[in-house]
């Protein structure tokens, strides 16, 4: 049954669900049981993520062939990401949460909207995205939104949980629903590990006392009222060009050592933040979510990371003074980033992590620097490193991004950094700014943060932006 909300401003259109549907595992085999998750996949809290993807109209096929797509192959996809086909619980012993996996079906979502992709905003997330998004239920592991547009384009919103995955997992599952659409199979390369015996506790559990001060319980006297944090936020979609990548990445390089992606947009980044602050406060931060992966480094280990779908993902913060990062070149604050992100000894790092939340897991917990008090802080969460197919059939999407809403009230700068589809270099980035940086980052001659438009997306002429109503 169709059913829509509509607004009251005459600027507002209507996004339509046309049908909605449970989509369950197809191999009978597979034993009903209980995922307990793992301390790392605590400490994200039950967050509501999403891979959000949009298509330009396919030159061959209309919006029908693309939801039959869906409606074939999304039993065979749940047979390797069995607990996405389950439903988040809460253990009745414990109060902490587990994935029941019962094969009760993932969602597949249909909707409609009135309005071209190109008449978006998508300079503005709550105007753009953040409207198109349909909400599900907190306890679905894995509600698959598509939507079509007027002009044949349509979405798809790969939308789940930040318990049962990190930014490296959802890439994963879009890439396996690419690779399985189009081959019918996974190869063995490609086939998820849902184990989560790697990441237990130590019988005495150890860590040093630096992590209790990484972690402020998550109180309402602990954090910021929210007037203040509503007022200090602005939600924003950019792109940066591959050449701009090129030249910051040149100049972020020294002594041969050539600059991340990574490491030379963060080192801009630093370098913005320190000159909206000023003479306002004597220190600034930046933070980054480090993949854990890719940093792991005992042999064992490392197997066990072999295609693991969860959460192993750890946060590091640095903190310098205003002066120093504004006057230094640009390759001294990524030297800084980069001495930053490696200084942790993760094998154990991770286990000490691990220890602590087993210590802690009775309350929900945020990273410190994340709240608001001391010095500002900017993180970034970069995707741009992660594999991620989106063509299944109908061309590589012309944006693919990660979004999600904070838990918590926060009052922290917030990016997350992907690659664009099709490898042209240029990188996107979905953020979450105080004003006074999003003006600063919009303005600097450079331009290296451009707001996304229909241009750059590929998407057809542009036409006056609307903004769409949520159902």
């Amino acid at each position: 049954m169709a059913s829509s909300v509509h607004g009251s401003n005459k600027d507002l259109h209507v996004v339509q669900v046309v049908s909605r549907r449970l989509v369950v595992a197809s191999d009978a085999s597979i034993e009903p049981h209980v995922l307990t998750v793992s301390n790392l996949d605590l400490l994200p809290q039950t967050m509501q993520v999403a891979m959000f993807c949009i298509y330009p109209k396919p030159p061959a096929a209309d919006f029908a062939v693309v939801v039959a797509a869906f409606e074939a192959g999304l039993p065979s996809l749940l047979n390797h990401f069995f607990p996405l086909a389950g439903r988040i619980a809460t253990t009745p012993s414990s109060g902490l949460p587990e994935v029941r996996c019962c094969n009760q079906g993932a969602e597949l979502v249909v909707g409609a909207a009135g309005v071209a992709l190109a008449a978006l905003d998508y300079a503005d997330m709550s105007a753009s995205l953040g409207r198109i998004q349909l909400p599900y239920a907190a306890d679905v592991a894995l509600s698959v939104q598509v939507v079509s547009f007027a002009c044949g384009g349509f979405t798809v919103a790969w939308s789940t949980n930040h318990l049962l995955v990190d930014g490296c997992a959802l890439s994963s599952l879009v890439s396996a629903w690419s690779e399985l659409a189009l081959s019918g199979t996974l190869s063995r390369g490609s086939r998820p590990n849902h184990h989560r015996a790697v990441f237990r506790p130590r019988a005495a559990p150890s860590y040093g006392a630096a992590l209790d001060e990484a972690f402020t319980p998550v109180r309402a006297d602990r954090q910021v009222n929210v007037l203040t944090w509503e007022q200090n936020a602005v939600g924003r979609l950019y792109y940066i060009e591959a050449s701009d990548v090129e030249r910051l990445r040149e100049a972020a390089s020294r002594n041969g050592r050539r600059a991340t992606r990574v490491q030379a947009v963060s080192a801009y980044l630093w370098k913005t933040l320190a000159g909206v602050v000023g003479t306002a406060d004597p220190r600034c931060r930046m933070g980054w979510w480090v993949d854990g992966r890719r940093r792991l480094t005992s042999p064992e280990l490392r197997a066990a990371m072999r295609n693991y779908v969860g959460n192993v993902t750890t946060f590091v913060v640095r903190e310098e003074r205003v002066e120093e990062v504004v006057c230094a070149p640009l390759s001294d604050v990524a030297a800084m980033v980069r001495e930053a992100i490696a200084a942790p000894a993760y094998n154990e790092h991770f286990q000490e992590l691990v220890d602590w939340v087993e210590e802690h897991k009775a309350e929900r917990y945020v990273e410190t620097a994340s709240i608001g008090l001391g010095s500002p802080t900017m993180t970034v969460s970069s995707f741009a490193s992660f594999r991620t197919d989106t063509d299944f059939g109908f061309g590589p999407a012309a944006m693919a991004i990660p979004t999600g809403a904070s838990a918590t009230r926060l009052c922290a700068g917030f990016m997350q950094i992907a690659a664009r589809p099709g490898g042209d270099g240029s990188l996107v980035a979905t953020a979450f700014l105080w004003p006074r940086l999003a003006a600063a980052l919009e303005s600097d001659k450079p331009r290296v943060f451009r707001p996304v438009t229909a241009e750059y997306l590929g998407l057809s002429a542009p036409q006056p932006q609307v903004r769409l109503s949520r159902l």
